[in-house]
């Protein structure tokens, strides 16, 4: 197939790619007022209707509220994905949006699972570390999250295996004391059953069907630092935007 160039997309289209960013990053928080549309119009050298367009795509995305008083970073019922932690980490320092918080359920070393031993690369009940967490905010359960990383970690950062909330969470304290960082990642959609030790945590009943998302993780060497499977909160919701 013969190369083709590559157009920039609509002005309107850059200005929401923006903002989006700057949100997903952390760089903008909840309840920050975004520019006026003026200031976005001037700033960006368009039409003030242009900078409108771009602002309505980011509201129509469930990104921000407008209101008389202005525009608002406003994420609404948007999932935070273990993926989005990570990046809110990186940029940010922190892998909470704000009003989230965490409580750690378990964390030990526990034989690995046929599904969790062929994730990680490793024989079936090999040691691995097991952390469990639930994450919530004010509307209640954003998602009952479980790691797996391999039982070596424990060697190198023993909190991993604690009850202990992890100021730079399992990204950070991995690639601290043991040089591997996650540089690649591939997301799984899917619906899963909810199994009894998860239902009491998510407030959904034994067997029913809720909206999973599965994460491997790979560092700089190709191997497999970390496979997590997410159950969301009821009411939630994910979302991802792309050029087309």
């Amino acid at each position: 197939m013969a190369p083709r160039v590559r157009r920039e997309p609509p002005p309107f289209v850059q200005i929401a790619d923006h903002f989006r960013q700057m949100i997903i990053d952390g760089v903008l928080a909840a309840d920050v007022k975004l520019p006026s549309i003026a200031a976005i119009s001037e700033e960006w050298g368009v039409a003030t209707a242009t900078a409108a367009k771009g602002i309505k795509q980011l509201q129509a995305e469930g990104y921000v509220r407008s209101s008389t008083q202005g525009t608002f970073v406003d994420l609404g019922a948007k999932q935070t994905t273990g993926a989005d932690r990570l990046q809110m980490l990186r940029v940010g320092g922190t892998g909470f949006r704000p009003g989230e918080r965490v409580e750690i359920i378990s964390a030990g070393l526990v034989p690995a699972p046929v599904e969790v031993a062929e994730a990680l690369g490793l024989a079936e009940e090999a040691s691995v570390i097991r952390r469990r967490r639930r994450y919530l905010d004010d509307d209640g359960v954003v998602a009952v999250s479980t790691s797996w990383l391999p039982g070596e970690f424990a060697d190198s950062a023993p909190e991993l295996i604690t009850l202990e909330p992890l100021p730079k969470m399992t990204f950070g304290l991995v690639e601290e004391r043991t040089g591997r960082r996650a540089v690649r990642r591939r997301d799984v959609v899917s619906l899963r059953p909810v199994s009894a030790e998860v239902a009491h945590l998510l407030d959904a009943p034994v067997g029913a069907l809720a909206l999973t998302m599965t994460n491997h993780y790979w560092d700089q060497h190709g191997s497999v630092t970390e496979y997590a499977i997410d159950f969301l909160g009821a009411d939630r919701h994910l979302s991802a935007e792309c050029d087309v």
